[in-house]
């Protein structure tokens, strides 16, 4: 039963707690089967919200979140419950459900010891319920399956609560059902997770050892880093050491949140919350990296994390060069929230100095373009993805080319393309427009395994630079959201690939050009120049707008000139005057012509390389 009063509730907040009164876990969850609105109801149920304060997804902190009803960010909460007279601290984590996210999903898992799996009881099990349960599992977590929307007309819960059980091994009657927006069942649910995790495991006597999981950035006080202690207790203005950076700090302050930021003396073995040194310098923390005592030194890191791998590449640049500080000093910042979030510098011939970054999907570039243009106000443009080359010239100079502009004139004897070692888990449904995706994408089927009747892996290699664009989308749209993708890197083959230039009034604009497989020349050379006829504003004289693979035109289109009517005060007499004039204009234009150069506005500039230029496929 809960404790009577938000004011019992917080006595149990302040100071290190004994760890087995603590219990840990997170929500996971498909996205939109209610995980921030059960998190809301826990947070009245245990009296840490006052009702006056309370709003609907009360974790959701950014306005992005609120305004696309989706959760962006994890978000830890620590909650005071009474069981039979005895007080516990219960550390939530409500994580994000998209996939694009699942890195912060991941870091959660590793900071908990079980997990609440919530079911939708209308809609069943989902691709990123089996993705995220797969992750709970691998990490030996303990799992309390629950199904939540139980009061809506349509709810199924004796048919779904069967789909989970058969899927954990589990009786039906373990699954518990929930309303998160009722809070019917929510009092058994916060029992039943005293009752069923196990409490923290870490060694209270010894040196500290605490794991970062999560950081941010304050303008005021620096950066804020999310801990899970794991052995040991850290104190308020102690000496703390970061093991990967090698830095030393002295805490300002430590807490909890609960669900703000709650001040402590101290952080026991097994307690999630927050640390502030007052640094100022971002590079100095790192998640994953392991926080100890800096005069008791751990000698053994924590194991951190796996890094992510991006799934969409793009490259972002300032629209106004005097801002490329602006936007590094904001990535440095993001990277510290979103560890997810990979970079390094790069620079393009129209649009100068810029960075290269990795994404995990399209929502993922999506948000953190967002998040650049509302957090730090910059105007960014955002391109068309590249992967990197090998190429060997016929003289054998070995280039690394990661640029098309960077592409070698003359004979070419070899180019190296990177590879992946795709795995795809999908219903068996669906292995016709998997396989017919793939066979798009230049991919070559490795082999195909039933890991039961309806769910299949289906292994491919296939060119990074067809994936890295648009393949995941398709391959989510073409399965209607149920397939699942990894990958990891195969090396890299040889492949007929050529650059594609794009001339303008027979001179070559090296912004426009692009390294493509020899079969879909044509097509990216078509859909390039049509799309810059619409683009670039008609001029006193007529463009040509050609594509070519070397001294060989491929495609053509061209920009009518704008007419002067210069018949217009010549009226009656003989037609000859009205040729002589048209003649005389005929001349002119040649010379312009001969002398102009084409004026390429920054609009086109960045209509056509943003993320929805043709990429030949």
């Amino acid at each position: 039963m809960p404790i009577s009063s938000a004011e019992e509730s917080r006595a149990i907040i302040p100071g290190a707690t004994a760890p087995e009164r603590i219990r840990n876990f997170c929500i996971i969850a498909h996205i939109d089967h209610g995980k921030s609105t059960l998190a809301d109801r826990m947070l009245q149920l245990t009296g840490i919200v006052e009702q006056r304060e309370m709003r609907d997804q009360y974790l959701d902190r950014m306005d992005i979140e609120r305004e696309r009803g989706i959760t962006i960010k994890s978000q830890a909460v620590r909650l005071p419950w009474s069981v039979e007279g005895k007080a516990y601290a219960l550390n939530m984590i409500d994580t994000p459900g998209h996939v694009d996210f699942s890195y912060e999903v991941n870091r959660s898992l590793a900071a908990c010891e079980g997990a609440v799996l919530l079911v939708d009881a209308t809609q069943g099990i989902e691709a990123q319920t089996l993705a995220n349960l797969y992750m709970a599992m691998e990490n030996d977590l303990t799992i309390i399956p629950v199904l939540n929307k139980i009061d809506l007309p349509s709810a199924q819960p004796e048919k779904i609560a069967e789909e989970v059980a058969s899927l954990l091994g589990v009786e039906p009657e373990e699954c518990l059902a929930v309303s998160g927006k009722t809070g019917e069942g929510v009092p058994e649910l916060l029992d039943r997770i005293v009752a069923e995790i196990p409490a923290p495991s870490g060694r209270s006597d010894g040196p500290a050892r605490a794991m970062i999981f999560d950081s941010v950035y304050d303008i005021y006080r620096g950066v804020v880093t999310y801990v899970r202690v794991v052995d040991g207790e850290l104190t308020t203005r102690s000496k703390v050491r970061t093991m990967a950076t090698r830095t030393e700090h002295e805490l300002l302050e430590l807490g909890v949140i609960s669900p703000e930021p709650t001040p402590t003396t101290a952080l026991g073995a097994g307690e999630v919350g927050y640390l502030i040194t007052g640094v100022k310098d971002v590079r100095q923390t790192r998640v994953g990296d392991t926080v100890t005592g800096a005069r008791e030194s751990a000698t053994e890191a924590l194991p951190g994390y796996l890094d992510p791998k991006p799934m969409v590449y793009s490259g972002i640049y300032p629209m106004d060069g005097s801002d490329f500080p602006n936007l590094r000093e904001a990535l440095e910042k993001l990277k510290l929230n979103d560890a997810s979030l990979v970079y390094e510098p790069e620079s393009s011939v129209a649009l100068g100095f810029g960075f290269r970054c990795g994404f995990l999907g399209l929502l993922h570039l999506e948000i953190i373009r967002e998040r650049l243009e509302r957090e730090f106000d910059l105007d960014i443009i955002a391109t068309a993805p590249s992967v990197i080359y090998r190429v060997i010239t016929d003289a054998g100079e070995e280039l690394t080319v990661t640029n098309p502009s960077e592409f070698p004139e003359g004979k070419i004897r070899e180019i190296y393309e990177p590879t992946v070692r795709a795995t795809i888990l999908a219903p068996s449904d669906y292995v016709g427009s998997i396989m017919e995706l793939c066979q798009e994408r230049r991919g070559a089927l490795q082999g195909m395994d039933y890991l039961t009747a309806e769910r299949v892996e289906i292994h491919y290699v296939l060119p990074l630079a067809e994936i890295v664009t648009d393949f995941f989308d398709q391959l989510k749209s073409r399965t209607k959201g149920y397939a699942s993708l990894d990958y990891d890197i195969a090396g890299e083959q040889p492949s007929d690939l050529v650059k594609v230039d794009v001339l303008l009034n027979h001179e070559q604009v090296d912004a426009f050009s692009a390294i493509v497989h020899k079969d879909k020349a044509y097509s990216y050379g078509n859909e390039m120049t049509k799309k810059l006829k619409t683009l670039i504003p008609r001029q006193q004289f007529e463009i040509p707008v050609q594509a070519a693979v070397g001294s060989r035109i491929i495609a053509r289109e061209t920009i009518k000139a704008l007419r002067k009517d210069v018949l217009s005060k010549c009226y009656g007499g003989d037609v000859s005057r009205k040729r002589k004039l048209l003649e005389k204009q005929k001349e002119g234009k040649k010379r312009m012509k001969s002398i102009g150069r084409v004026d390429v506005p920054q609009e086109a500039f960045v209509a056509a390389l943003t993320s929805e230029a043709p990429t030949g496929k």
